[in-house]
């Protein structure tokens, strides 16, 4: 083999390794983008990934404060409800003692029903002590009246407890006087009587104010569903 078959042989083995290295490096490159391709589609999944789920999770965020808002205003405007209930309930209360006071005042045209009020409050009151002797306070206006209605009313509970009639003892010291415009928080009393045993130990309150209270605790339930349901209505 002389000196140009062998260039020609040598000169065909580098085109072959040539080509191969342009082959293999092409697959290189080829498979190096396909790598390249393959880890920026996970990167941008990934990316995709905490996007949506710090997307969610802010959803998330605003639709509790969302329920936390509308609770808190739901909360206020049901306390607002209740007050302006409560508000109405006590305006009531207010305007029925206002209406107790005419009961007893000297300018009522039917002040001959107050008296006997009195006679059947002390009844009520001997009848829930059922002591041989009890003490009566009343207010200094009513004295006169009480007095003038201790004896039938002695009489009136010996008929009907079977017993005989109680000695009943008017204590010097009097209940507060009527509500005042000058001192509205004051101690007042409306009228009625309070009674109790000789010793103390058993007081029953029988003043107007005491029996409003009673029947307006009694009936506020009545009161309640009366006024709230044709509201609602």
């Amino acid at each position: 083999m002389n000196d140009t078959d062998v260039s020609k042989q040598i000169e065909q083995m580098v085109k072959f390794i040539r080509q191969e290295a342009d082959e293999k490096a092409n697959e290189i490159s080829v498979s190096a983008e396909e790598e390249f391709n393959i880890e920026k589609l996970q990167l941008v999944e990934a990316e995709k990934k905490k996007i949506r789920q710090e997307y969610e999770r802010k959803q998330k965020q605003v639709e509790v404060r969302k329920k936390i808002e509308y609770s808190m205003q739901l909360n206020a405007s049901r306390i607002k409800v209740l007050q302006a209930q409560d508000d109405l309930v006590t305006a009531m209360r207010e305007d029925a003692s206002k209406d107790l006071l005419n009961v007893s005042h000297h300018h009522f045209k039917h002040q001959h029903n107050y008296e006997a009020l009195l006679k059947a409050l002390i009844v009520q009151g001997l009848l829930r002590l059922k002591e041989p002797s009890v003490l009566l306070r009343c207010r200094k206006e009513d004295l006169h009246k009480v007095e003038s209605v201790l004896h039938s009313a002695k009489e009136e509970y010996a008929a009907k407890a079977h017993v005989h009639k109680p000695e009943i003892i008017v204590d010097h010291i009097h209940l507060p006087s009527a509500p005042s415009s000058d001192d509205p928080h004051a101690l007042s009393c409306s009228g009625g009587v309070v009674l109790a045993s000789r010793d103390g130990k058993i007081v029953f309150e029988n003043t107007l104010d005491a029996r409003l209270d009673v029947t307006f605790r009694g009936k506020l339930p009545e009161i309640r569903k009366l006024l709230f349901t044709q509201v609602g209505a």
